[in-house]
């Protein structure tokens, strides 16, 4: 069997973490089995489908290097062949047009929590005689098409990452709305439940690989695939992504879509490296930090967990780290370039933005992180607390002004770390003082603050620029 698995992601927001997540499964498992990995649009919902959300998510899929293999569907596309589906169930008597108002359904609803029961239609409108039909047509009442479920049933299915699955049909709420509500002989749009089992056939969807919060809805899919004669896919059903706190990940919980991560300077391998964790561990001996090629070599679900995965920030921060970490300095330029740009900053040349990359990379957690670690070095700094009381210690401004005139005299490119070294090590001998009271002054001349990267490259940085000499006398 050819493995054909798809994402069918709603365009009413951004890519979320939790989509992207069953993305990445889905991609991962079909990669491994060498099979085939679709997207389908699922774009029915016209008042807040937007195309701009469809943009997001194919713009963030193809950042995280998940790549489709077909032309996505847009399900929007297929409305005609959805109806042909509710038209043969009508005419097999499976389905059947509900004339019940809402009003009549919130009172039924209303009842149902008076006596401590569950939401559930109750089927009064399942026997419909030709005259009482009639009569709510003569009304002008409008209808849904229901699917008849039958409630001594019990839906069983195999499930590749939680075994054996049992679902009573009486715990399904009644008769599933396929179509809403429409004029009397119209279809109404059809609804989810229906119009995933037709696309997933027509698609040959050999794996329905999603989050455990659509287990309800298999259950009634599985029903409509017997009734529609459709061959039924193999269901997996992921854990979902939780909080740190256990609960369900939401919008509520600050950042979840794949553009805010991106934005805040995490990078894709990062990303989906630890998306493969949340819910998959690696097999014995594999490390966890691995890229999509390495992850699609081992990936299978007999190694993802039932449990829900809780979002653990210092994990990504880490693995993060290390991606960044791990770049040449040319790959790493190239992506601060743009937040540098952004700021309105302008690289003076390649060498010297290849030496700042160098210098700033190692203590870089996010990419982000290089807009503030870099500011020094295109904008002069304000004194901070540990900086004015530096250059208040006795002698420090005597250094300073002895280390100003041996640079006029050495005419110092920045390029020559030797140099800078020299230059205190003449001023420690010249003036009687210790290496730490130069290089402290010195740093917080130069930086501002006392905390900061390494004093001899940040110096020739801004040697480089002729700044050093400016912020040098502007606290003499």
């Amino acid at each position: 069997m050819t493995v054909r698995v798809r994402l069918a992601p709603s365009p009413t927001g951004h890519l979320h973490i939790g989509t992207a997540r069953t993305a990445l499964f889905n991609w991962l498992y079909a990669r491994k089995r060498h099979g085939v990995f679709l997207l389908r649009i699922e774009d029915t919902d016209k008042e807040r489908s937007k195309v701009e959300f469809t943009e997001n998510i194919l713009e963030g899929l193809q950042w995280l290097g998940l790549s489709w293999d077909e032309k996505p569907v847009l399900q929007s596309e297929r409305i005609d062949e959805h109806r042909k589906a509710i038209i043969s169930l009508l005419e097999k008597g499976l389905a059947y047009r509900c004339y019940a108002t809402e009003a009549e359904l919130q009172v039924m609803r209303d009842d149902q929590a008076k006596a401590g029961e569950a939401p559930h239609y109750d089927n009064r409108h399942r026997n419909l005689t030709s005259e009482e039909e009639a009569k709510f047509i003569q009304e002008g009442r409008t209808s849904v098409i229901r699917f008849r479920i039958d409630e001594t049933a019990t839906i069983t299915w195999n499930d590749i990452i939680r075994g054996p699955m049992k679902w009573n049909s009486k715990d399904l709420g009644g008769d599933m709305v396929i179509s809403r509500r429409a004029p009397a002989n119209e279809i109404g749009d059809p609804l989810y439940n229906l119009v995933v089992v037709i696309d997933d056939a027509e698609m040959k969807i050999s794996h329905v690989i999603r989050g455990e919060d659509h287990i309800s809805n298999t259950a009634k899919q599985i029903l409509l695939y017997q009734a529609l004669d459709l061959p039924q896919p193999i269901f997996a059903h992921t854990p979902l992504i939780l909080s740190p706190e256990g609960k369900k990940l939401s919008k509520r919980d600050g950042i979840t879509s794949i553009t805010d991560f991106r934005k805040m300077g995490y990078t894709s391998n990062a990303l989906t490296n630890y998306m493969t964790l949340l819910g998959w561990s690696p097999p014995d001996g594999m490390e966890e930090r691995f890229n999509l090629k390495e992850s699609s070599l081992v990936f299978d679900f007999d190694r993802v967990n039932k449990a829900g995965a809780k979002f653990d920030w210092d994990k990504l921060n880490w693995l993060n780290a290390q991606e960044i970490h791990s770049w040449v300095p040319e790959k790493l330029l190239e992506e601060l370039k743009s937040i540098w740009i952004s700021e309105g900053w302008i690289l003076p040349d390649k060498e010297w933005g290849l030496k700042l990359a160098k210098l700033i990379g190692p203590s870089l957690t996010l990419v982000n992180d290089g807009l503030e670690e870099s500011r020094i070095f295109f904008n002069e700094p304000s004194l901070q607390s540990d900086g004015i009381k530096q250059l208040k210690m006795e002698g420090a401004k005597e250094v300073l002004s002895h280390i100003s005139k041996k640079i006029e005299q050495e005419k110092w490119d920045g390029r020559n770390d030797d140099i800078a070294k020299n230059l205190i090590s003449d001023c420690a001998k010249s003036l009687g003082v210790k290496k730490g009271l130069i290089m402290k002054s010195l740093r917080a001349a130069l930086m501002g603050t006392l905390k900061g990267p390494d004093l001899i490259s940040s110096w020739g940085l801004l040697a480089m620029q002729s700044k050093d000499l400016p912020r040098l006398k502007k606290v003499i």
